[in-house]
């Protein structure tokens, strides 16, 4: 940081990377380790992965059977996207999972006035997931186009520290409705899962369980997950819920979910499932909102996991590589009728970080896991059946860790400029405040604020208007790139930033981001 004044007592050295990483992207820990860890990301993603397709299942008329193999079907397609961005992608030790980005444009195809006069549930939820996959088809040319062209990648030239820094933010804390809200509703088993979380990964993390392997941070949320999952359970069969409300039963038993009782034994999901993909325009258009957020969303991931993962930020030609096999990850999406569009989990981004394990091999072996219990349903509807309260305390902790990740890229700018510092705060305030108001107009009116004959139009605008993260981009980099009287590169953080947007300006960016068996010949760097 530049600037005079103060004492160098008071100074922290500033590091390109995080010093207290046990393994960085290119490490393999042991095996049994490794083996372990790839199941904590696993057990940690499949909560979403129940709650983003819930309530999408039920609206669309399906049963308790359905919701099973959705959730089946879309662990499977994340498991092979996954693999892809991990192999072909950025590299980087990222998951790929449901999006809760395109929930609104896919509850705006479910509430279309030509599916809904359908009166039997059964076809209405047949017809509805076929519009939803061919919505997602079509929504998935915007990322392939994007990133596999390189536009993507030079439009994050326009970027900087300080402009990514909210972003990052805005992705972790952005969602802070899925936090304290969701432990509130059953604080009996939320708040302990949150407890146990810190005890284990902060507390008692200098315990190991050999010379160099610290177990309970190692494994904090299976520990922690374990232990409040059998005391969930052990309330549940004592009766300790016996007067509770019927929404308290919901949340808090352990019994209520139906997952492994609807979930067939083996079942290995296939492309068209559902039958043959319907397309409508307005439905594509109005899609194409959920995956511009998601692509915002997973933009600020990548640099977040970097940083925690110990890597460099990913060069202009992998953001943009990693953007274009997502929107591949969209089409295979689509293909197999997932109801949910992928994006990167932002939970196993802070995973990485409370573990310190940024091996990119632990990841590929999560997916492993989620394409072996997407195959044998029984199994995978024991996990899946975790109480959402548990899900709501594993996301307060490990939501704030990416935030903080993107706080941490403020460091290479000059935080003592008035400059700097109202370009940081207007676009973390616009952020919380304009989707605050898209949501209070929505919820007063029935319709978003933008409202013309045009549905796809109106859903394209509200949708986007609506993500934080967007709002923090968009504000950040038109300020940022602006406001330049009396700035310069290294107040900006700019003179640092560069060093790691082309191929060959840091050596580290070919060790962390080649691609494997020669195939940077057939995606070379640009």
């Amino acid at each position: 940081m530049s600037g005079g004044g103060g004492k160098n007592d008071y100074q922290h050295l500033v590091q390109e990377q995080l010093p207290e990483l046990d393994y960085c992207v290119n490490d393999s820990p042991p095996l049994a380790e490794t083996i372990l860890v790839g199941f904590q990301h696993y057990l940690t993603m499949v909560g979403t992965t129940v709650l983003v397709t819930t309530p999408l299942v039920y609206a669309m008329g399906g049963n308790d059977r359905d919701k099973a193999r959705v959730i089946q079907t879309l662990l499977f397609a994340s498991g092979i996207n996954t693999l892809i961005q991990s192999f072909l992608g950025t590299r980087l030790p990222a998951i790929v999972g449901g999006s809760y980005a395109y929930i609104l444009p896919i509850f705006s195809i479910i509430n279309s006035p030509k599916l809904r006069a359908i009166t039997d549930d059964r076809e209405r939820f047949l017809h509805s997931m076929k519009a939803i996959q061919g919505a997602l088809i079509c929504a998935s040319i915007l990322q392939i186009v994007l990133g596999f062209s390189g536009l993507w990648g030079i439009f994050s030239r326009y970027t900087s520290p300080l402009t990514i820094g909210p972003v990052i933010l805005m992705v972790g804390i952005g969602m802070f409705q899925l936090g304290f809200p969701g432990v509130g509703k059953c604080v009996q088993i939320g708040i302990p899962q949150i407890l146990l979380i810190l005890l284990f990964s902060q507390y008692l993390k200098t315990l190991k369980a050999s010379k160099k392997m610290p177990f309970f941070e190692r494994f904090a949320i299976v520990i922690a997950v374990a232990l409040t999952w059998a005391y969930a359970h052990f309330l549940t069969i004592t009766g300790a819920y016996k007067h509770s409300s019927e929404l308290g039963q919901i949340h808090c038993r352990t019994d209520r979910a139906n997952l492994i009782r609807s979930s067939p034994w083996i079942r290995v999901p296939y492309p068209l499932e559902w039958g043959a993909p319907t397309f409508n325009a307005s439905h594509a258009f109005g899609m194409l909102a959920g995956a511009i957020v998601s692509l915002v969303e997973s933009t600020g991931s990548f640099y977040g996991i970097a940083r925690l993962a110990g890597a460099t930020p990913p060069p202009s030609y992998v953001l943009s590589r990693g953007i274009g096999w997502q929107g591949v990850g969209i089409f295979i999406n689509g293909i197999f009728g997932t109801a949910a569009g992928p994006t990167i989990s932002v939970e196993n981004a802070g995973l990485v970080g409370i573990t310190r394990v940024g091996s990119r091999r632990t990841i590929q072996v999560a997916a492993f896991f989620m394409i072996f219990f997407s195959l044998f349903g029984k199994f995978g509807g024991i996990f899946a059946s975790i109480p959402a309260a548990m899900v709501a305390g594993i996301y307060c902790v490990l939501f704030g860790v990416l935030a903080a990740s993107g706080v941490s890229y403020l460091q290479f700018t000059n935080l003592n400029l008035p400059r700097n510092l109202i370009i940081l705060g207007f676009s973390v305030f616009m952020a919380f405040s304009v989707p605050e108001y898209i949501r209070e107009f929505t919820i007063s009116a029935g319709h978003g604020p933008v409202h013309t004959k045009s549905h796809w139009f109106n859903d394209i605008l509200n949708v986007t208007l609506s993500s934080g993260p967007v709002i923090a981009l968009i504000v950040g980099v038109v300020l940022d790139n602006t406001l330049k009287l009396k700035v310069t590169k290294k107040d900006r953080g700019a003179n640092w930033w560069k060093n790691f947007r082309t191929f060959g300006a840091d050596k580290r960016n070919e060790e962390f981001y080649k691609l494997p068996f020669n195939l940077n010949k057939f995606f070379p760097p640009v």
